[in-house]
């Protein structure tokens, strides 16, 4: 039999090297490189074949799996369940990532307390191992989750934990943070590559055996993304991601995998002093002159993953004596807005050139789709005739550099979502196909047409 032959591997990249290095040459971490388990090689002369040994189960027609006991169970709050495809599946494993402060232990608190609410048979396990047992009590007294079937372990051992959850029996598991629990019998540094993945196998093992549902929660790095190695996110049944800006009480939890449901759905939450709420009608708070004519306004409807959202966006046009004038952008992309300026000046003769331009979001929303392009557009222009739009009206479709407005996806849809909110005309591109009965709609087919209808 061949010897096996020893290699070396980051921790933190996983760069496999022939010799052991004080640095990394893939990604440059110090004392990051570990030696790697040999494989043993095959006998000389096998041609790669494995000798069949006799399952511990055996296979069944798929016909025959019980499907009921793998059904999801609601969490008991609307907005989450709704992201997750109906609730938490037992044995599933959820990851939920986001930015310090933004609200993920809130959250989480809410969800054990409505999950222990449930039944008298269902009992919640909230592990910490970022805070004290007292700071967690102090946060559920502040927005009211204190219930006697929610049990709380500060505990970073992952040995630990697992007696806790023979202890407890709970039927939710929660893991605050995947990033501070370590395995005692797996070297490497806490939060590293090694120690995530042992972690993280582990509590999957426990879920997929047990039936206990297990919610991770996740750091992430300074560009947004899941912090430690992908494989984490392969691991997981569920992706999610928690949002929202400092300075607004807004909160979206938006999934990005989900093995039961839809990975595109969005879930919008107000965070306050005392807790945490869902807002199953997000659409007001973007909308802040709705029903007024104000100049340089316009509002549209975006797609965030499957649901509508209204958006009003507003425009300033102001002169200025520098030579290079300020384009300042917040909530839109900057590249469409420069370009929608471009067509302006070159196919409806607005003076941008020598003003500086502001256009901005309402509420915080984000919009970044072609949908919103007439809308902006729009907004520009009346803020440069000082001409407004009619207070009930939305603005559909995307510009291009012809000045043509062309048709965007789910028209109907979002038309459904305005007429709901008590607007009843819409401006949209040609052949924009089915459209909610009782709706005024106006095709136009470049910007110099949807600019006819300012007042």
């Amino acid at each position: 039999m061949a010897k096996p032959k020893s290699s070396f591997r980051c921790e933190s990249c996983q760069h496999t090297m022939p010799k052991w290095v004080g640095k990394c040459p893939d990604c440059g971490a110090w004392g990051s490189v570990a030696e790697a388990p040999a494989l043993a090689a095959l006998p000389s002369g096998s041609g790669g074949r494995r000798v069949p040994m006799l399952p511990t189960t055996a296979a069944v027609p798929i016909s025959q799996v019980d499907g009921v006991a793998t059904k999801a169970n609601p969490t008991g709050i609307e907005e989450l369940d709704r992201v997750l495809g109906g609730g938490l599946v037992p044995g599933s494993v959820v990851l939920l990532a986001g930015e310090p402060g933004v609200g993920k232990s809130t959250l989480l608190l809410e969800v054990v307390h409505q999950w222990a609410r449930r039944s008298a048979t269902d009992r919640s396990l909230y592990v910490t191992g970022e805070e004290s047992a007292g700071q967690v009590r102090l946060r559920a007294d502040r927005t009211g989750a204190v219930h006697d079937r929610v049990f709380l372990a500060a505990e970073a051992d992952l040995a630990t934990v697992l007696g806790h959850v023979e202890q407890v029996q709970p039927t939710l598991l929660i893991v605050d943070s995947v990033q501070t629990m370590f395995a005692s019998d797996v070297d490497g540094v806490i939060g590293g590559v090694t120690q995530v993945k042992a972690v993280t196998t582990a509590l999957t093992s426990l879920a997929k055996a047990s039936g206990v549902a297990v919610l991770l929660v996740g750091h992430v790095t300074k560009d947004g993304a899941v912090a430690g190695p992908r494989t984490l996110e392969h691991l997981v049944d569920v992706v999610l991601h928690f949002e929202g800006d400092r300075h607004s009480t807004l909160r979206m939890v938006r999934g990005v995998k989900n093995r039961f449901g839809p990975s595109d759905e969005v879930g919008c939450f107000e965070l306050r002093g005392d807790g945490i709420d869902g807002i199953s009608d997000p659409s007001g708070l973007f909308l802040h002159h709705k029903g007024a004519n104000v100049e340089g306004t316009a509002v549209t409807v975006a797609m965030d993953g499957k649901r509508p959202l209204l958006g009003e966006i507003q425009a300033l046009l102001a002169p200025t004596q520098a030579t290079i004038p300020r384009r300042a952008v917040s909530g839109l992309d900057y590249n469409r807005v420069a370009m929608v300026l471009a067509v302006l000046g070159s196919r409806c003769n607005i003076a941008v050139g020598t003003r500086e331009v502001y256009a901005a979001t309402v509420g915080g929303m984000r919009v970044t789709e072609p949908c919103a392009d007439l809308a902006i557009a729009l907004a520009l222009i009346s803020a440069d005739k000082k001409k407004v739009l009619p207070g009930r009206v939305v603005a559909l479709g995307e510009v291009g550099l012809a000045g043509e407005v062309r048709r965007v996806s789910g028209i109907g849809r979002r038309l459904a979502e305005a007429q709901r909110l008590g607007f009843d005309h819409a401006l949209v591109p040609r052949d924009p196909g089915p459209v909610p009965a009782g709706m005024k709609i106006t095709q136009v087919s470049t910007v110099g047409e949807a600019m006819g209808h300012l007042r």
